[in-house]
């Protein structure tokens, strides 16, 4: 099995070469590696030419953001299963990507996803939470629940069949992807549950209140694109869950 993994990234000097670093580093021989940087004004290009031999498609251009970013690498992407991993992120290990090919075979499932601890932007050894996924089970998105969409790899039929990314929203386009696959066209998928994937705590819907209240606004919207109505507490549960991975 071919595994495209996707990086996006703009002025990510800080960050990109260890993200690089952790998929040049896995085990699994078949994989393409695709970076779409949004014509970055700092070192990132420098960072990127670096590894270039070492790294299947590069793009460099300005977008309209960074769903249409990912978009961009969906389109390029020619593997059989694609995932996600953006310039703040990195996997926790070299068996990530043969694990999950084990994992996604075993279960003949259509996607699969895992658990995902936040690291320190400074010292990515300090965990500052930890996602634990769960097993899913069909109407959990009434409860609030998402994977965690660093973990989440889909087959490219998936892309090709229900579509990519829907760039009108900012900050909720992967959870509105999810959530359309996932509960609405009911794709088949399962869990691995071990942690694949560090991120670099700052995300953009949780730097303040007001972009935690804007991402509210576009879950809401995410339910409606897709012709379905959330319970009375679903988009209330959805951030309150994340409290528990404090503890």
């Amino acid at each position: 099995m071919k595994v495209s993994i996707i990086t996006i990234c703009y002025n990510s000097q800080e960050t990109l070469e260890d993200t690089i670093k952790s998929v040049l580093a896995q085990n699994y021989n078949d994989i393409e590696y695709i970076i779409i940087d949004g014509a970055s004004k700092d070192n990132t290009p420098k960072i990127i030419e670096k590894y270039k031999s070492s790294i299947s498609h590069v793009t460099s251009e300005p977008d309209k953001g960074i769903y249409d970013a990912m978009n961009k690498g969906v389109e390029k992407a020619t593997g059989d299963l694609v995932g996600i991993l953006n310039s703040d992120d990195f996997y926790a290990n070299n068996s990530v990507i043969s694990n999950i090919v084990v994992a996604i075979n075993k279960n003949n499932s259509d996607s699969i996803y895992a658990n995902l601890v936040y690291v320190d932007r400074l010292n990515p050894e300090k965990t500052i939470r930890t996602w634990r996924s769960g097993e899913y089970k069909h109407n959990l998105f009434l409860k609030g629940w998402m994977p965690p969409h660093p973990t989440f790899f889909v087959k490219k039929w998936v892309y090709e069949k229900y579509g990519k990314y829907n760039t009108s929203l900012k900050s909720a386009a992967d959870y509105e992807f999810m959530l359309r696959v996932l509960h609405k066209q009911g794709i088949s998928t399962s869990y691995f549950s071990e942690t694949i994937t560090k991120m670099r705590t700052g995300g953009e819907s949780n730097i303040s209140l007001k972009n935690r209240l804007r991402a509210n606004r576009e879950d809401r919207k995410a339910w409606k694109l897709n012709g379905l109505k959330p319970n009375l507490f679903t988009l209330i549960r959805k951030p309150l869950s994340k409290m528990k991975q404090f503890f």
